[in-house]
């Protein structure tokens, strides 16, 4: 069924407006149907009957109705208008004779079919509980695993296996990109647009993919624009070793390619207790024999079992397809009453791992080399006690409830949805069938655990008060914007402005070359008005031209390239670019030509390489400066 025709049924169903009609002739009906249209083909058959039962029913045919529906394999649904259900919890009271009667028989109509029966309030109720789709899993390897050296030795292990993933990451459904179509013939597209196109040639509705188109250029300063377009088969692949691009030709392309070959061997094993969780770095996959191949599986049982029993996992190299990049993957064993196999997860290889160093938690080491187990940043015994308190009452191991009303898990992992992925699918349903309807909220089912119990909270708030008061928990100072130049600037709490009481933008105007780029920002932070603002970048361009003049060698350029950073980023911020400009072509001009010190071209280049040129008028709107004006700038002429 196509979108139009699923838009168009609901308009075409309507709810009936008499109780006259007999719902088991509607069942021999839909038998027939189904069984002139699908005869012996393989379909999957389903009746739904929705019914209020108060109808009169003819009952006479029963026993053959219920073997034409087992005969054709048929999956028969009722649901009633407020039919009793005890396990949902209803019951309707002062019900009518007719109306029970024919309850009873489609109950008995449906157990005998192996079918379902229930209320329409429960079956509205499921539409928000998300359906699992089982998918046939396609295997990432078909080879064999090996243990020592199979193509010398006949007493070495040579087992045909296949991997399969265990686990896999469901996304949402990706979105696409659409333009509305313009009025064009049957059959008739443009090379900017790729329309779809329907079995009659025509656009499907108003809507038109759109063809992405991807242009390589190289920098020419003789082209118009600095730039130049190239074919793709003009460009060749380059390697970054360092600020370099290495260039290897296409011939030889071959030596950047680790040849390897398929399979996996067994390199070694550990103990159970040698294996810590942190390392998986993969999704798990589980290996099972080759598929009737009985003397595999004996073979792999015996192997996983020899695991088992000795409480070791084995470690082996995994190449999944030839020339792949090998991987080194722990083999962990897995016996259940009707199923054995191995999981395997990647492990990472040297490269693969960051070692850190982190202060203790539970003690402070002075510089002198003491050890301090009472200090202002450890936890004193009060504050753990009150903090395992605060934890214990928020415990959501047993909150929940079985059927039967003892306490359970809380979260159970199958009731338990991914409230993204769901909530697209239910806004890409509703969308598709109500065009312009607003959006309806997520399933509650959806939202049922994304925040704690309000009961368990409220019980675990008196616990929360005594640790917040056994903390000192405070409040941090809310950031304001300053209206002239919308900076952030903290508010004390105590509402006392200290900087106006020390008055530091009078007693400090000068700022240190030995403390340049902090002083540069106090006096930007304090500025009021423009005068200030150009004073400061007018100081911080002498340190920087200072600085430059009096390296020896390229010792001070990165003092000077982190100052002219900082500038450019507070005069962007405080939207004024042309101080930062002047001072950047200045600084070219003088480089150049000399004037600092002699040869200082290397400064030059790495202002082009940090790419603090001219604030252009897409960084900052004050600026004049075009995009190809800064790209010209950046030349080394």
């Amino acid at each position: 069924m196509m979108m139009p025709e699923l838009r168009g049924l609901r308009q075409d169903i309507h709810p009936s407006k008499t109780e006259a009609g007999d719902a088991i002739s509607a069942i021999i009906i839909a038998i027939s149907m189904i069984a002139s249209h699908c005869k012996k083909l393989q379909y999957q058959r389903k009746i739904v009957l929705v019914t209020n039962g108060r109808g009169k029913m003819d009952d006479d045919d029963l026993s053959a109705i219920t073997g034409k529906v087992r005969e054709d394999n048929i999956q028969l649904t009722v649901l009633g208008v407020d039919f009793d259900d005890p396990d949902y919890g209803y019951k309707e009271e002062d019900k009518d004779l007719v109306k029970a009667s024919n309850e009873a028989m489609l109950k008995t109509l449906t157990e005998e079919c192996n079918g379902s029966f229930g209320t329409v309030a429960q079956a509205i109720g499921e539409l928000g509980v998300p359906r699992m789709k089982e998918v046939r899993p396609v295997h990432s390897f078909k080879g064999f695993l090996t243990l020592g050296n199979a193509e010398e030795y006949s007493t070495a292990m040579h087992i045909p296996v296949e991997r399969y993933p265990r686990t896999m990451v469901q996304r949402p459904p990706a979105a696409s990109n659409f333009v509305i179509r313009s009025d064009l013939a049957p059959g008739e597209s443009t090379q900017s647009t790729a329309t779809l196109i329907g079995d009659d040639g025509a656009g499907i509705g108003d809507l038109a993919a759109v063809k992405n188109a991807r242009t390589y250029q190289v920098v020419d300063e003789d082209a118009p624009g600095g730039k130049r377009d190239v074919e793709r088969d003009e460009l060749a692949k380059g390697y970054e070793y360092g600020r370099t691009a290495v260039h290897i030709s296409e011939s030889d392309q071959n030596v950047t390619t680790y040849e390897t070959s398929s399979g996996m061997d067994v390199i070694g094993f550990v103990t159970k207790e040698q294996f810590e969780r942190f390392m998986e770095m993969s999704r798990t996959n589980v290996i099972i024999a080759q598929k009737t191949d009985d003397k595999a599986s004996m073979a792999l049982s015996s192997f996983i079992h020899a695991l088992y029993e000795t409480d070791s996992y084995a470690i082996a190299r995994l190449v999944a397809k030839e020339n792949k990049q090998p991987l080194i993957v722990l083999l962990v064993p897995s016996i259940e009453s009707d199923f054995e196999c191995l999981y395997d997860v990647e492990l990472p290889f040297s490269e693969d791992i960051r070692s850190y160093r982190f202060l203790p938690l539970d003690r402070v080491i002075t510089v002198a080399g003491k050890t301090l187990t009472q200090h202002r940043n450890l936890p004193s015994a009060t504050l753990q006690r009150a903090m395992s308190d605060l934890v214990d009452h928020m415990d959501l191991s047993n909150y929940g409830q079985d059927d039967e009303g003892n306490p359970s898990e809380y979260m159970p992992i199958d009731d338990t949805f991914s409230p993204v992925l769901h909530r697209i699918n239910q806004v890409i349903k509703h969308r598709a069938v109500h065009s312009d309807v607003e959006i309806p909220p997520p399933y509650e089912i959806l939202t049922r655990y994304s925040k704690p119990p309000e009961e368990l909270v409220s019980k675990a708030q008196p616990y929360l008060d005594k640790m917040l008061a056994v903390a000192d928990v405070k409040k941090v100072p809310p950031k304001v914007r300053s209206r002239k130049y919308r900076r952030d600037v903290p508010k004390p709490l105590s509402g006392l402005d200290v900087a106006a009481l020390l008055n530091t933008t009078e007693r400090r105007q000068r700022i240190s070359p030995q403390n340049a780029v902090p002083e540069f920002k106090q006096l930007l932070a304090n500025a009021d008005n423009l005068e200030t603002i150009q004073d400061a970048c007018t100081q911080l361009s002498a340190i920087i031209f200072d600085v430059i003049r009096h390296s020896v060698g390229d010792s001070g350029y990165a003092r000077a390239l982190e100052a002219i950073r900082v500038m450019r980023e507070e005069t962007v911020e405080l939207e004024e670019p042309k101080a930062f400009n002047d001072f950047v072509k200045d600084l070219k001009s003088k480089i150049l030509s000399g004037e600092l010190g002699g040869e200082r071209r290397e400064m030059w280049w790495l202002v082009r390489v940090n790419k603090v040129g001219l604030i252009q008028k897409r960084e900052c709107h004050p600026s004049d400066v075009s995009e190809e004006e800064a790209k010209a700038f950046m030349s080394a002429k």
